[in-house]
């Protein structure tokens, strides 16, 4: 796919992974829409470094586990731009560190629907305007290993990347989808002890910045001939 000129949509676009592909995007001259949940001044951030390449923005909020909201910026994309070419399904949460039996109802859906239902409900309202195009699902290396912050998030991930495989089947040959799952990036999220520890997991010797998993994303909305892939981006840290 050429991507200039194209439509793509980002959810959780406001710093880290999400505004590394947001920029990445622009770059290559797509037209960006900027999701968020919460925080405006973050997101207008990302919207001028996506400026700065002559592209045109949308900032627009919406908490992507509720389907009113999702419907409603899904038509403010479409009255300004009317299209969507591109979805990315960046936006979700790492929930609290705990063991299996000390989640609570409450902390299994908060994340599984940020995580999985909310990339579902943003999947569904762009399919109705989508008739051909890419989705890039982001899933995490703890949807194939376990990870280490809880079971609600890995099922979360891992729950991404069985829908991955679900739309791609559904959705070919005019809409490819597929999924990057990184392993840790290097965001606020991580303190600089974590970072150190992880490095030395990595036969890399490091850990991915959020450039890294742009790249990947950018590779397989420019290959037209890879679908129901997921491409792992963690350094060595997990190989099959």
């Amino acid at each position: 796919m050429e991507l200039r000129a194209k439509v793509a949509l980002v959810t959780g676009a406001s710093r880290g992974i999400g505004r590394a592909i947001a920029v990445a995007l622009a770059q290559k001259g797509a037209n960006v829409v900027i999701n968020y949940g919460h925080n405006e001044e973050e997101a207008r951030k990302t919207e001028e470094l996506c400026k700065a390449y002559g592209v045109d923005t949308l900032v627009v909020k919406a908490d992507v586990s509720k389907r009113e909201e999702v419907k409603a910026m899904v038509e403010k994309i479409i009255e300004k731009f009317g299209r969507i070419d591109i979805l990315i399904n960046n936006a979700g949460i790492l929930g609290k560190a705990m063991k299996p039996m000390e989640i609570t109802d409450e902390e299994w859906d908060r994340v599984l629907d940020v995580n999985l239902k909310g990339a579902f409900i943003v999947t569904q309202e762009v399919l109705k305007y989508m008739k051909k195009g890419k989705i890039v699902n982001i899933a995490s290396i703890a949807g194939k290993d376990g990870g280490t912050v809880g079971a609600h998030y890995a099922a979360s991930k891992g729950g991404l990347i069985a829908l991955t495989f679900n739309l791609a089947r559904h959705l070919a040959p005019d809409i490819l989808v597929n999924a990057v799952a990184p392993g840790p990036v290097d965001t606020e999220l991580i303190t600089p002890e974590i970072k150190e520890k992880l490095r030395k997991l990595s036969l890399t010797g490091e850990i991915a910045k959020p450039e890294d998993v742009a790249h990947a994303v950018i590779f397989l909305l420019e290959n037209d001939h890879i679908t129901g892939e997921l491409i792992d981006v963690n350094g060595g840290r997990l190989m099959d």
